[in-house]
């Protein structure tokens, strides 16, 4: 999928459709999470600081805070959709997934772009989302070509074209060259693919290593029979970093968890639940190891939640020693999340910048709003918070299949505003209603705010 993240917030949100659109966390420590290509243009991406890609953007920059909830269901959807004609996934995260057509056996390379573009318009026709598609004679060859193809476009690779292609890219294109292995070859003077093709089985053993160096090395020289296969899911999600310097305050531990726990978060995002369990793992500087972990009443992707109660778990390198490793993890997952917000979590959030605005006379439903916030007016129907401050906030009523909206100013403590199910904004009514219906027979449900 195309700019996933993005993407599901223009198509819920029209009035955003050409605009550059930042996806992540709104504090001083934030990271973008998902970049619109037409922020793109500008040089933001994916992972950057929030305040570095706001700054390339300029003033022009949409900045939203993610919804996992959102995210979620809509994967679900195109992936169902997908599944209608590609049965057997393998589904990486979100938005991307291998398939493996038993149609395409023996198929002619003008046989499979046929069928890669009849895939990309269904995706398009029942979702609404743009897919780019790539294919090839292995999983290596089509994730590249998939990137190639973006955006918005299929790229078939055939089979005589496969070594020429790969032999051009830089070595950090090839799947499982991280920055460490990237960095290493560097070293060496090898920087394309090609160059690392070249090389011996032995030489590639002995740079990446006994195990990784020869599955790496037949990759590079376009040799890749795994099959595609299910992916059972995780049980945990975590990000951890070791210190070049001991961390021997509480103060550097806060510090340098927020970065940690946005990676994680990240990749909590990226697997479409909800986490219930945080857990922080210390490493000391005689390499013992103490974990902590803290159990919240539901499973919620809001990132401030996660890593705020990360940071309440962390001990004091004063009383236990001195800290080489730190690492956050977020288990429980679950598919039924609940976004809300817990009155002790309010220091915390303040602490992390967040954007939301207090309102003077709470309602029930919550005592906090923020810019990006799904509502919902008894008159005007549902909406997002647009803008806020000095006491009024701008609402604009749109959902995917309205256009874009109108936009109006309330007071922060408007009566006529609640807050709404962030699903909403799809308006799928008759695909939720059949999720709804076989989560009841299942004892689950799609959880909103």
């Amino acid at each position: 999928m195309d700019a996933f993240f993005a993407s599901v917030e223009q198509l819920t949100r029209p009035t955003l459709r050409g605009r550059p659109v930042l996806v992540g966390g709104l504090g001083g420590r934030g990271v973008v999470a998902g970049a619109s290509y037409e922020a793109r243009v500008f040089g933001a991406r994916s992972a950057m600081p929030m305040h570095q890609a706001r700054r390339l953007v300029g003033i022009g920059a949409v900045v939203l805070p993610p919804r996992g909830v959102v995210y979620g269901l809509a994967s679900r959807r195109v992936f169902e959709t997908i599944r209608a004609v590609v049965p057997v996934l393998e589904q990486l995260s979100f938005d991307e997934a291998f398939g493996e057509p038993a149609e395409l056996v023996g198929a002619t390379a003008t046989e499979v772009d046929e069928f890669c573009e009849a895939l990309r318009q269904r995706v398009r026709t029942e979702t609404g989302l743009v897919a780019s598609v790539g294919a090839g004679s292995g999983k290596q060859i089509a994730k590249i070509a998939s990137g190639l193809a973006k955006p918005d476009g299929i790229k078939v690779v055939r089979p005589d074209e496969e070594r020429v292609l790969l032999a051009g890219l830089p070595v950090r294109r090839l799947w499982g060259i991280g920055p460490v292995a990237e960095d290493k070859l560097h070293r060496l003077g090898i920087e394309t693919i090609g160059q690392l093709a070249a090389l011996a089985d032995s030489e590639a053993a002995s740079i990446l290593g006994a195990t990784v160096g020869p599955a790496l090395h037949r990759l590079a020289r376009g040799i890749d029979d795994r099959p595609v296969a299910e992916r059972a899911e995780a049980k945990q999600i975590s990000a951890e970093s070791t210190f070049a310097v001991d961390l021997t305050t509480l103060d550097q531990l806060r510090e340098a968890t927020g970065p940690i726990a946005e990676h994680a978060h990240r990749r909590l995002l990226r697997d479409g639940r909800g986490a219930r369990t945080v857990t922080v793992k210390l490493k000391k500087s005689d390499m013992s190891t103490l974990t902590r972990s803290a159990t919240l009443p539901y499973a919620t992707t809001e990132a401030t939640t996660l890593a705020a109660t990360a940071r309440r778990l962390l001990l004091d390198p004063v009383d236990i020693g001195p800290i080489r490793l730190l690492g956050v993890g977020f288990s429980g997952l679950s598919d039924v999340r609940q976004e809300s917000l817990f009155p002790d979590l309010d220091q915390q959030e303040a602490e992390m910048g967040d954007t939301r605005v207090p309102v003077a006379a709470p309602s029930p439903e919550s005592a906090l709003w923020r810019i990006g916030d799904d509502v919902r007016h008894r008159d005007l129907g549902h909406g997002w918070i647009q803008g806020a401050g000095h006491g009024v906030m701008t609402v604009r009523f749109e959902t995917r299949a309205s256009g874009p909206g109108v936009a109006r100013t309330f007071p922060v403590d408007s009566p006529d505003i609640t807050s709404a199910n962030p699903v909403d904004s799809l308006d799928w009514p008759d695909y939720a209603d059949t999720l709804e219906d076989n989560s009841a027979e299942s004892g689950d449900d799609i959880g909103g705010r």
